[in-house]
Parts: C-alpha cells; sequence; structure tokens
C-alpha cells in the first residue's frame, strides 16, 4: 500500500464515521463493496455504519457483495466539488458513462441511502488516484 492509499483510507474513515447523515441511519449499514478505480481498487467493509475495514488492491479472490467499476477519469470527475452532468451520481454515470454495478444489487440497494452518502464524500475526501 503506497503512503497517498493509507492516507486516503484514513480520510475516508474518518470523513464516512464523522457523518451526521450516515451515522443518523447506520444501525444496519452493513455491507462489504469494492470501488474498483481502474488505477486501484477500494474494497470497504462495514459493520453497523462504522467502517471495519479498508483494503487497497485487495487479493484476487477477496470476497464482497457488490463492486462499482468504472475508469479512473469516471471516478475523479465523479469526485470533484461540483461534478460535470452525469457524474452527480453514481446511477447518472453507470448510464452515461462506463461505471458498471456488478454483484448482489440487492445488498446494494438495501443500503442504498448509506451508501450514496458514503460515496458523495469522494467530494471531500478526493479518490486515491494520481493526476490524469
Amino acid at each position: 500500500m503506497t503512503e497517498t492509499a493509507a492516507t486516503w483510507c484514513d480520510r475516508f474513515r474518518a470523513a464516512t464515521e464523522s457523518d451526521p447523515v450516515i451515522q443518523s441511519m447506520a444501525r444496519f449499514y452493513t455491507c462489504t463493496f469494492l470501488l474498483d478505480m481502474g488505477e486501484v481498487s477500494i474494497l470497504v467493509r462495514m459493520d453497523d455504519g462504522q467502517v471495519r475495514e479498508i483494503v487497497p488492491d485487495p487479493p484476487p479472490l477477496t470476497a464482497y457483495q457488490f463492486a462499482l467499476r468504472a475508469s479512473a477519469e469516471t471516478w475523479r470527475q465523479f469526485a470533484e466539488k461540483n461534478p460535470p452532468p452525469f457524474f452527480h451520481g453514481f446511477l447518472a454515470a453507470a448510464t452515461h458513462h462506463d461505471l458498471r454495478i456488478e454483484g448482489d444489487v440487492t445488498v446494494m440497494m438495501q443500503n442504498l441511502r448509506n451508501f450514496t452518502q458514503q460515496l458523495e464524500l469522494l467530494r471531500e475526501v478526493g479518490v486515491p488516484l494520481g493526476e490524469a
């Protein structure tokens, strides 16, 4: 793990665990997901609204329930403070850009409000990717 990824993981954890929206509804926010950003993948394990583990570039065959996969450029635009049209939400990026949703979509939908809020935190902490 590079120092950049480690620092990012710490900031993402802190942002998630201090977010008032997530924490107000977090009791049952439990799932494991993968954010595949092309240059780096991030595995996040949530348990009752707490980040139990964040693993940059998890080894092959690491289990997760669902994944969002997109190019590094899509993630960079999604994480902008004021994203361009159709990068404002992951469903819009899936419809109009190269973001793909894979895995157990039922689990994602059961946690949709918190998961969406957590993705919005990327606009504060950025993404663990180098410059384009």
